[in-house]
């Protein structure tokens, strides 16, 4: 588990003696992947300096993803907030249930949505996506593009077994589209259809000529990333976060707005 600080303001509505915060993300990182999520977490703990912020990468074909994330401090009273656009098996089953094998109530008794409590005090946030605050990022990737009125955009994303997953995925195609003024088309890398070459081919067949232009609905570059660059659109944007670049301020403030929707609510009850 790697640890991180910073300097910045702290928020006026954290409790004195707050929860630790454990941003947790999953599978094999590559450098890249690893420095970009990196910048994210540090942008966290710049945010808010009074939180103990950490971070922990994840194998989900750990038996335990829950102890895996908290590490040696598992007792510690903390709020995981999963690093995931969508919420599928590795959050709502290898998390949760994680959890709830330490003697975890339910996130409802607490009134959050997505969240899960155990007896030491850990609670389980809610996924990043949908929210418009990911809109604007990936509008702001696309933009670097120099998107015109006449190119056809695929939301591509990296896919779920989970429905619920998917129509998030569909709900931030839906809110992009919004925000672009123009219609985008999912596609998914793995797991769910539209498959994303399929998605792509199918645009052209219907609008043939056309600039067909990616955006990128992944976290971090990495296999899904990879993957997408090369299934043969004209132009694909980066992912979210980047590793050469500070993390978004917005996906800054959407983290910690994840944690305090959990700690908030725990301090209310207490």
């Amino acid at each position: 588990m790697v640890g991180s600080r910073g300097a910045g303001a702290p928020a006026e509505h954290v409790e004195a003696h707050p929860l630790r915060l454990v941003a947790v993300t999953h599978g094999e990182p590559s450098s890249a992947n690893r420095e970009a999520v990196i910048r994210l977490v540090d942008g966290v703990a710049s945010a808010r300096p009074e939180l103990d912020v950490s971070i922990s990468f994840v194998d989900a074909s750990r038996s335990d993803v829950a102890a895996a994330a908290l590490g040696a401090d598992d007792d510690a009273p903390a709020v995981i907030v999963p690093l995931v656009l969508s919420a599928g098996f590795h959050v709502r089953t290898g998390l949760s249930l994680g959890l709830d094998r330490r003697g975890a109530a339910r996130g409802s008794a607490d009134g959050v949505a997505g969240a899960t409590g155990t007896g030491s005090g850990t609670r389980l946030a809610a996924e990043l996506g949908p929210d418009d605050r990911i809109v604007e990022v990936l509008a702001e990737r696309l933009a670097r593009l120099k998107l015109a009125d006449t190119d056809a955009v695929v939301l591509a994303a990296a896919g779920s077994n989970d429905p619920r997953a998917v129509r998030e995925c569909f709900e931030t195609a839906r809110r992009l589209g919004h925000r672009l003024g123009r219609s985008v088309t999912v596609g998914f890398i793995a797991a769910a259809i539209p498959r994303l070459h399929d998605a792509i081919e199918m645009i052209r067949e219907v609008h043939p000529g056309v600039r067909v232009v990616v955006g990128s609905y992944l976290l971090a570059p990495g296999t899904f990333y990879d993957t997408a660059a090369s299934v043969g659109a004209d132009a694909i944007a980066e992912p979210l976060l980047l590793p050469g670049e500070p993390a978004p301020r917005r996906l800054v403030e959407l983290v910690l707005e994840r944690y305090d929707d959990v700690a908030v609510s725990r301090l209310e009850r207490a």
